[in-house]
Order: C-alpha cells, then structure tokens, then sequence
C-alpha cells in the first residue's frame, strides 16, 4: 500500500449466491482528501463500505485500511476509523453526552474524548440536552461526534446531509470541510450531487458493482466540455458540415442546438467556417457540464 493512501482495494468482490454486489472494484483514497463514493441504488456502495469496515467478508480480492488488509488485522485498520452508516440511533431519553459516553464504553474509548468531539461539531452548547428534542440537523452532527470518537484518520460518511433543510445541509457540509482541514481523511456517500462536487477532490463512481469512473471531479468535467452553438437554418446540415471537420470528435443536437466535441478555443474559427458555409451562426458558447449530468450519462440512469 502507498505511503500516501488510506484506502486501496484489489479485485475486490462480493458475491451473494449468483447476484455480483460489487465486482473487482480497484479503488484507491489517498490521504487528507474527501472523496465521493458515488452510485445509484443496488450499485454496491453499502456493499463497498461494509467491507472497509469490517462488517462483510470478501468473496474475492482484498481491502487495505491505513495500511493494515481488514481481513487480516481488523483490529489495526480500523483503530483510527470513524464511520456514520445510514440514520444515526441514539437513546432519545439520554442527553448527547450520555449517548456518547455509552458509545465510548462500547468501544473501550476514554471519555475524555467526548468533550473534543461535541465541540468538533459545535453541540457543546446542547450537550446535556436529551436526544429527543433534537432537530435532525443536531441528530446528524451527533452521529458525526460519535464517529469521531477514536480521533480517526479515516472517517466514512455515508449521506450525512438525509432529511437536511438547506441550512442544515450547509452545516453539515462546513463540518466535513473543517474536518478535512485538520488533516482527516474523508470518503462520502451521497445522492446529494452539487454537494458532492463542492465537497469532493476525487469521486468514483460505480454502477451495477463495477467501477465506471474515478478521478479528480474538475478532470472528469473537463471531458464534458465543448461548445453549444445554435444556427440560423437547417441544424441537420451544419451537425454534418462540422462532423467534416478533422478537430471535431462528435456533434449532437439537442433540444435545437448543437453540442460540439471539439477544442473551446477554436469557437472562431468554427464560427467563421460555418458561416463561410452560408449557416449563419445565431449563438456560441462554452457547453459545461456538472457532476449529476456526467453521473447520469455514466451510470445511464434518467
């Protein structure tokens, strides 16, 4: 394992019975970055996650955690991981406090760490609080203070932001970005997309168990760039006009314009040769994507 990475998996697999749940997915998380572990549902996320964890046996290939294969040595790898996994339970008849001081009996941590943790995600305040009186912000940001409980390394956030209204999804968000800037690394599962690409460096992106994107978010955009332009006239003929072209890699037409394949610095050009052509050019523009158009093209979900 890489000095610089927190996470790799080799071929790793699941399999329940003849149903593939995740299928030699090579992955790799390097330190002090938040990354997206992305997918729709059935794609092998939870499935993914549970074996980093610890939770689910590999049918095939391995997971390495802070250095340490999870099959091998659970203990050591995960040590310094924190995990928040679906809807956080706490007592809701306990104060926030009290259920942490149970988690940290649980898991053999000192108390003192309680303290640290509700001020990490600024529940001091509200500590003695019960659980019950809680808004499903504070509920969220518990969940996260009990994932800090071992002063992890690693912490996997598994939709931090469900049920949030935007002020509290804003919220969670600042946290994860603070966390990250202590040095911590952080893999996050959401469906929440515009709040996956502000988050995230890097995302993968799975579908159906295997692995159909990764890489830098600002990378995998760029692929998508282009130049969008609408035409006076016949769409169709200048589609074809420009398919002629050596540097043009692809034109599609949709919804009346025309999305481009082709280098965002010979808009000119284009321009000047279509209207050479007598296709009047009405409109040209950079065509950009974000990471929700480029998870449905990958994924071909609608």
């Amino acid at each position: 394992m890489s000095i610089s990475s927190v996470i790799e998996t080799e071929e790793l697999t699941k399999r329940y019975g003849t149903h593939v749940a995740v299928d030699r997915l090579n992955l790799r998380v390097g330190r002090g970055e938040i990354f997206g572990l992305l997918g729709p549902n059935g794609a092998g996320k939870t499935t993914t996650i549970a074996m980093l964890l610890g939770l689910v046996r590999p049918s095939a290939g391995r997971a390495v955690v802070l250095g340490y294969e999870v099959q091998a040595n659970p203990v050591a790898a995960l040590r310094r991981v924190g995990a928040m996994i679906e809807s956080p339970a706490f007592y809701p008849y306990l104060s926030g406090y009290d259920n942490l001081r149970v988690l940290a009996h649980a898991g053999g941590l000192p108390e003192t760490r309680i303290a640290a943790t509700l001020e990490a995600v600024e529940l001091t305040a509200r500590a003695r609080d019960r659980v019950r009186v809680y808004s499903q912000g504070m509920r969220q940001r518990l969940a996260i203070a009990a994932a800090l409980l071992p002063d992890p390394e690693l912490i996997i956030l598994d939709e931090p932001t469900n049920g949030l209204d935007p002020a509290g999804t804003a919220e969670i968000r600042a946290l994860i970005r603070n966390l990250a800037a202590g040095g911590r690394t952080i893999v996050l599962c959401s469906h929440l997309l515009s709040e996956v690409e502000q988050l995230c460096g890097r995302v993968a992106i799975l579908k159906a168990g295997r692995l159909v994107a990764e890489g830098a978010v600002a990378d995998l955009l760029r692929r998508e760039r282009g130049l969008r332009l609408r035409v006076e006239g016949d769409p169709a003929r200048a589609a074809a006009l420009l398919a002629a072209l050596p540097w043009v890699h692809g034109v599609e037409q949709q919804n009346g314009a025309l999305l481009v394949d082709a280098p965002v610095d010979r808009a000119a050009e284009l321009n000047a040769y279509l209207t050479r052509a007598g296709v009047p050019v009405a409109e040209i523009g950079v065509n950009t994507s974000n990471l929700e158009q480029f998870f449905l093209e990958v994924t071909g979900d609608t």
